[in-house]
């Protein structure tokens, strides 16, 4: 008896769909505070954000966050409509992502 020749069939290869990377509010709120330098803008909000920066590493709480994030977003959506050099639309974007991810 011949032998029969088993053919492996191979699987058609995926293609990886890379997927966004969930916005960090950490990450956004440090963003969000150098903007405000670099614009010299809101010094207020600024030592409100040191504030919460600090006491989220301290306790890993991130409401102060995002409650200073709110109150950044209505500041650079303003700044964004009076076409303030350096406020970007990504930019709002990307915080208004970061709120969305509560």
């Amino acid at each position: 008896m011949a032998k029969a020749t088993a053919k492996v069939a191979e699987a058609p290869s995926k293609k990886k769909v890379k997927a966004t990377a969930p916005v960090s509010i950490l990450k956004v709120t440090e963003t969000i505070l150098e903007k405000l330098k670099t614009l010299n803008m809101e010094p207020a909000l600024q030592s409100d954000i040191v504030w919460c920066l600090g006491s989220y590493r301290h306790d890993k709480n991130p409401a102060g966050l995002f409650k200073m994030a709110e109150k950044a977003l209505m500041v650079f959506k303003s700044e964004l409509a009076k076409k303030t050099k350096g406020v970007t639309a990504k930019f709002v974007g990307d915080i208004e992502k970061a709120l969305a991810s509560r």
